[in-house]
């Protein structure tokens, strides 16, 4: 249940087991849940002057650096 509780709430397990145990001393309930996180989705574009095509050539040009840093690094 610490585990599960440390994963909510992104704190520590120390943090965790100290806020569950005041919270039982306490006699509170346990918390209710979190609001559920929404991603709100708004229509994006590139901007101008952008050319969507380069982001292949880039892609390309990324992979060939990678390859020959590969290969120097094989070669010693």
């Amino acid at each position: 249940m610490l585990r599960e509780a440390m994963h909510r709430s992104r704190r520590s397990f120390k943090e965790t087991l100290n806020g569950a145990l005041r919270d039982a001393l306490a006699g509170r309930p346990p918390s209710l849940k979190a609001r559920r996180f929404v991603v709100r989705a708004r229509p994006m574009s590139l901007r101008e002057g952008i050319d969507p095509a380069g982001f292949n050539k880039l892609a390309d040009d990324l992979e060939a650096d990678a390859f020959l840093i590969r290969a120097k690094r094989a070669k010693k």
